[in-house]
This record gives structure tokens, C-alpha cells and sequence, in this order.
């Protein structure tokens, strides 16, 4: 993301981010679970991003193994500032396509993620 170097963000630390600032106070598996990554690597921006002062973490009360997060005023400054990059980026890209391309892009990813979500459910029973 060539467009937010300045931020000193990478796209997989801007995910988590970006989660976690949809809703503070998330547990690491939700935030995995959203930004659709497994919880190592989630762990892993976590810490990055703690490190950075964009993030930091509570120790839950009932389970003193999780914690919540919650995004700093930092990271706030660094969403608010990316987010309409983002937006922008992927307009640039879905310019790309025709209006049939686009449906077909829509149909073969709403496709691929029925699949995942029933063989997510199958390995749980």
C-alpha cells in the first residue's frame, strides 16, 4: 500500500486495525475472526501494533488469558487518516472492471465464501 507509507502501516497491521476500530474493546479471537486471520498472526499485529501506540490491551476479567483491545488516540489519527485511502484505492481498482466483470467478480466471491462458511461449520461438528 504505496499509498499509506507514510503511516508506517503495513496492509495486514491496517486490517487489524481497521477491526479494531470498528468496535474497541474486541477480544483477540473476534478480532482474528473479522479480519480473517488466524490467531498467531493476529497476535503477532497485535503486538506490532501495541508496540507502535496505536493499540493497547486488558487483561479480561473473568479470563486473565484474553484480553481486550482497544485503539489509542494514535491509531484513531492513523484510521481516520487511512480509511479514506483505502476507500479510494479500491475505487481506483473496481474502476478497472465493467459493470460485468464487477457482477461476476461479486458472484464468484459471494460463491467461494458460501463454500468456506460450510466447511468452516463442518469441521466445528
Amino acid at each position: 500500500m504505496l499509498r499509506t507509507k507514510q503511516y508506517d502501516i503495513t496492509p495486514e497491521q491496517w486490517g487489524v486495525l481497521y477491526r479494531v476500530r470498528e468496535e474497541d474493546g474486541l477480544i483477540q479471537r473476534e478480532i482474528a475472526q473479522r479480519s480473517g486471520k488466524d490467531k498467531p498472526t493476529t497476535t503477532r499485529i497485535l503486538d506490532v501494533l501495541e508496540t507502535k501506540g496505536l493499540i493497547t490491551k486488558q487483561a479480561g476479567k473473568s479470563d486473565r488469558r484474553s484480553f481486550h483491545v482497544f485503539i489509542t488516540e494514535q491509531g484513531k489519527f492513523i484510521a481516520d487518516a487511512i480509511e479514506p485511502i483505502e476507500y479510494r484505492t479500491v475505487g481506483d481498482v473496481l474502476d478497472t472492471l465493467t459493470d460485468e466483470e464487477y457482477e461476476l467478480m461479486c458472484t464468484v466471491l459471494n460463491k467461494i465464501s458460501q463454500q468456506a462458511t460450510e466447511l468452516a461449520t463442518l469441521e466445528k461438528e
